[in-house]
Order: structure tokens, then C-alpha cells, then sequence
């Protein structure tokens, strides 16, 4: 999508949101894609939880060359998540339960992001402190073995950073221990097992059997990146606020502020959205003729399911809507609110409701 976007009336900006939404959906569901899938979880089961920030240079399947629909995204501001949080405990220990039934363990990649090049292109959400991005994701390392056990036998919790620069994953073993993708020769492909093998020797071998394609897909793709001039220093242009589940197709850099339902105050998080939008107003690097407020929810079967997940989205966003209102009411008129459920199973987002 070109950056050019960002310059178009806003009404034209969102047709061409829900444009790439309806993109993702049939890309999805081809036939090719879905055979893919199928091949690749038949190779590998073992079942992939990642937790990352919402910033849309953090697009997991893109930099490890995965299919689509093989890895459970959880997204939130910041990559903050709080496992002890009912819902979104729940969540994990039932995609973690899908995996066990049927005899697969589970990875869990907890994530955080830097640049490498420039502190100020980290993560927003840390005050571009890396050091303290990996401190909390350790610490929701720690509350994954309170659940799941420390002897990491059935669901290994993995801290890994992830250097935006290069798109180059680093994978955090005891101590001070790393590996780190984007310092190895792509040549160097076949000794990523034993790397692994000696960073994380309580891994279960069926687990590293299985992240591996991951590691050696983002590999492959951080050595195609290197002498390659990349735009890095793009300035912050948000003008979506979206609040839910089911953004799947969003993976644009400076475009969407996403907020998970993963924690007890979604009111902060949400105010925090929009004093980033009312700020790239005022600076003039998006145009003040409106921005959109998307709340959408998964479900997985008609019925009852579905309409659960029209009653959630409607209320996620008369919430947003009154933390807006209440915090910036001049961003509030300028606000084009959009209510969505994603049938999860095809990802195909369904509009429900839109008012200005």
C-alpha cells in the first residue's frame, strides 16, 4: 500500500483499508494458501503463540516466511500483556489445550522490538528502552512457567527480540546467553540446529524441530534485506485506532494503533491512541479531516457465537467512543467509527455498523 495514503481524504482511506482487509481474506482463503497450511502443520505441528507489539513493522509470517494462519498472533500496544488478565489467560491456556489434545506441544515467542540503527525507532510503548521492553518479556516468560510449568517439557516460553532495521529475530536462552539471526551467514543455514541445540538445551526436540523452519525462513530473509536500502525513518502517521481482535491484515507501519482486550484498563491504552492521533493532527502529519475508530471481534460459528462477537465489537466501541469523547472532544467530531466481526476461520472481516 503506498504511503501516499496518508495524504488521501479520509473517506478514500478507508475504503482502502477495508480494501486490503477484503485482499487478505481471499489471499487467505485461495486454494494454494490453504493447502500450504495443511502441508506445513502436517510437517509441523507443534503449536505457535507469538506476542508482539502492534507496530506494523513487527510482521512475524512475513520475516520468518511462514504461511499465513500457522501462527496465533496476540497484538497490543507496546507488546504489554499480563497473562494473570481472565481473558486473555483463558485465551492462551485454550489455544495451548487445542495443541495438547491432539498431542503437540506449544511455543510461545514473546516478543519486543529495537532498532539497532537509531534508539528512537523502538518501541514506543518503552520509551525506546530495549532494556526495559526485554525486562517485561521476561517477565511474562515467568508467569508462562507459573502456568505451564518451569520444566518447559510441554509448552516452551521463548523471549525474542526483534531488530526492526533488519527484520532479525534474537532468541534469548539463560542468562545472558542470545542467537542472533541477523549475525549469521545465510550459508551458516544448517548449523541453526545445533545453535538452537546449545541455547536452549531444555528445549523439547520436537518443538525445535519445529522452529526451526522459522528461524532458518528468517534467516533467509534478513540476508536478503542486507546492502538493501530500506526507508526507516518514517515519521508517526497513525490514524486508525483499532480495539479488539482481528486485525490480522493490518501489518502496515504507521497506520493503526491496535489494543488488545488483554488487560483490566482498556480506557488508558485507548486514551493513549488517541493523543497519538490528536498529535499527528496538530503536526500536521495526517490531515484533521477525520480519523477511524475500528473495533472488531472474532468468531468461529454462526449463531450464537456470531452474535456475541456483534454485541462485543458494538460495545468495544461505545467505549472507545466515550474515552475519546471524553479525553480530546475535538478529536471525538472528527471520528468515523466502524464495527466488525472477523469470521476467524476464513478471516474474513464483516462490517456491521458505521457512523460518523
Amino acid at each position: 500500500m503506498p504511503i501516499q495514503l496518508h495524504d488521501r481524504p479520509i473517506g478514500e482511506r478507508i475504503e482502502a483499508l477495508l480494501a486490503l482487509s477484503r485482499q487478505h481474506a481471499a489471499s487467505f482463503c485461495s486454494p494454494s494458501a490453504t493447502l500450504a497450511r495443511e502441508r506445513y502443520l502436517a510437517r509441523h505441528p507443534t503449536r505457535l503463540l507469538v506476542f508482539k507489539c502492534m507496530d506494523g513493522r513487527i510482521h512475524i509470517p512475513h520475516a520468518t516466511r511462514t504461511p499465513l494462519g500457522i501462527i496465533t498472533p496476540f497484538r497490543n500496544l507496546g507488546g504489554i500483556f499480563d497473562l494473570g488478565w481472565p481473558y486473555l489467560g483463558e485465551l492462551v491456556t485454550e489455544a495451548v489445550a487445542e495443541g495438547i489434545r491432539a498431542g503437540h506441544g506449544a511455543l510461545l515467542m514473546i516478543t519486543y522490538h529495537f532498532s539497532r540503527g537509531e534508539r528512537m525507532r523502538g518501541c514506543a510503548g518503552f520509551g525506546c528502552d530495549a532494556g526495559a521492553a526485554l525486562a517485561h518479556a521476561r517477565q511474562i516468560r515467568a508467569q508462562a512457567e507459573q502456568l505451564f510449568g518451569r520444566d518447559h517439557q510441554h509448552v516452551y516460553p521463548l523471549v525474542c527480540g526483534f531488530e526492526t532495521d533488519g527484520d532479525a529475530l534474537i532468541l534469548h536462552g539463560e542468562g545472558d546467553e542470545t542467537l542472533d539471526i541477523g549475525a549469521i551467514d545465510a550459508a551458516d543455514v544448517d548449523g541453526l540446529g545445533h545453535r538452537v541445540a546449545a541455547l536452549c538445551p531444555d528445549m523439547p526436540a520436537d518443538i525445535r524441530r519445529d522452529l526451526l523452519p522459522l528461524l532458518e525462513g528468517n534467516l533467509i530473509h534478513a540476508a536478503s534485506l542486507r546492502g538493501v536500502a530500506r526507508e526507516l525513518d518514517i515519521e508517526h502517521r497513525e490514524w486508525v485506532v483499532c480495539v479488539g481482535r482481528g486485525f490480522d491484515f493490518l501489518h502496515l507501519p504507521n497506520t493503526a494503533l491496535i489494543v488488545g482486550p488483554y488487560g483490566p484498563d482498556l480506557a488508558e491504552p485507548i486514551g493513549t491512541a488517541a493523543d497519538i492521533i490528536d498529535a499527528n493532527m496538530a503536526a500536521g502529519r495526517i490531515a484533521d479531516d477525520g480519523f477511524m475508530l475500528l473495533a472488531s471481534t472474532p468468531y468461529q460459528a454462526v449463531g450464537v457465537d456470531r452474535a456475541r462477537a456483534e454485541l462485543k465489537s458494538r460495545f468495544l466501541a461505545d467505549f472507545a467512543s466515550r474515552v475519546i469523547q471524553e479525553r480530546h472532544p475535538w478529536l471525538a467530531e472528527r471520528m468515523h467509527r466502524h464495527t466488525a466481526v472477523v469470521h476467524w476461520p476464513t478471516r474474513h472481516l464483516q462490517p456491521l455498523d458505521a457512523a460518523t
